[in-house]
């Protein structure tokens, strides 16, 4: 592993806002830490950076304890969500500002700007000043800051928490593309779900300062390990259940789950893609209570007419019901996770 964090701890006036994490980051790997606010995520960042001290465990870099290191000497590449660009010096002395602190000489510092400023997409915009560029322009260049030193490891800060979405969406795709071309090491955190799913290979989710699950971007889709996980990723369809063989009691009556789900009182998700709607005289009735346009689908929220919990359902664009219908309610197996 290229990075190790064992049992890293950090407390705030007697808190412990990171509580002995372990995580390993290997060479070559995008991994982004996701959590609400307050769960320990920039903790972990700052921590690694080598700006906040542990008050346990190690953080560990080519198999080296960081410990007493100061972090301009850990080689890590830092941006930050506010960009912190020099308003004083213009696009290239931004560049190079690492270089320079490395004694790199001008006439390398000059190639170095000028590659990594047409790898971010800003050729010949060395000598622009800061305050002409757009927020997307000053993301790219403090990404190209960040890269100037070719640093063994990228750390990201929400790095497009300050741009309107379809910019977001759109350098998302490009980080992931430039990163994959580069063979950059990566730990990004962030609060936004669809942000992390685009840009990593390994999403890592924090609750309370304690890692909550880390897998593949599909598999913490596909297979939230708990309510809190599933409730952060945007799923409400959860209740309490008994799990008995393949099928569940709950409260929208027999829910079928997978084989070998685990038994006895669980909680059970429905993903909105698994709650089917038939006719109203099939399955759990229901009343459309609204419905959300979302681009892709229709979001429809359902109450059940015996007064059971609410129910998300995904529809598609044409033919989804309106406010006030009345639909049965039938449940996709394949769409359905058992909780630990």
């Amino acid at each position: 592993m290229l990075l190790s964090l064992e049992d890293a701890t950090v407390r705030f006036g007697g808190r412990a806002v990171l509580d002995e994490v372990g995580l390993g980051v290997a060479e070559h790997e995008i991994v982004c830490v996701l959590g609400p606010s307050g769960s320990g995520k920039s903790t972990l960042l700052r921590a690694v950076a080598g700006l906040q001290p542990l008050d346990g465990g190690r953080v560990s870099l080519d198999g080296r304890d960081q410990a007493g290191v100061p972090a301009h000497k850990r080689g890590v590449g830092l941006m930050f969500q506010d960009h912190q660009l020099f308003p004083q010096r213009d696009v290239g002395q931004n560049v190079a500002f690492g270089l320079r602190m490395h004694g790199v000489t001008k006439s390398q510092q000059d190639d170095r700007v000028r590659e990594l400023l047409e790898l971010v997409g800003l050729p010949g915009a060395g000598r622009r000043a800061v305050a002409s560029l757009s927020g997307g322009e000053q993301q790219r260049v403090a990404l190209a800051r960040a890269l100037a030193p070719r640093p063994r490891l990228l750390m990201l800060d929400e790095p497009l928490g300050q741009l309107d979405r379809s910019l977001r969406e759109r350098l998302v795709v490009e980080l992931r593309e430039l990163f994959g071309r580069l063979g950059t090491t990566v730990l990004a955190v962030t609060h936004d779900q669809g942000e992390a799913f685009a840009l990593a290979d390994r999403v890592v989710v924090m609750r309370d300062g304690r890692i909550a699950q880390s897998g593949t971007p599909l598999e913490v889709w596909e297979r939230p390990v708990d309510e809190f996980v599933a409730r952060f990723l945007g799923f409400e369809n959860v209740v309490e259940a008994v799990v008995g063989g393949e099928a569940a009691d709950t409260p929208w009556g027999k829910v079928p789950v997978p084989a070998g789900a685990s038994q006895g009182e669980r909680r059970v998700l429905v993903r909105p893609a698994g709650v089917r709607l038939v006719a109203a005289d099939e399955g759990l009735r229901c009343a459309v209570a609204a419905r959300t346009f979302k681009g892709t689908h229709v979001a429809v929220r359902l109450r059940p007419e015996d007064g059971g919990p609410a129910l998300e359902a995904a529809c598609g664009l044409r033919g989804a019901p309106g406010v006030g219908d009345v639909v049965g309610v039938q449940f996709d197996v394949a769409e359905v996770v058992v909780l630990d």
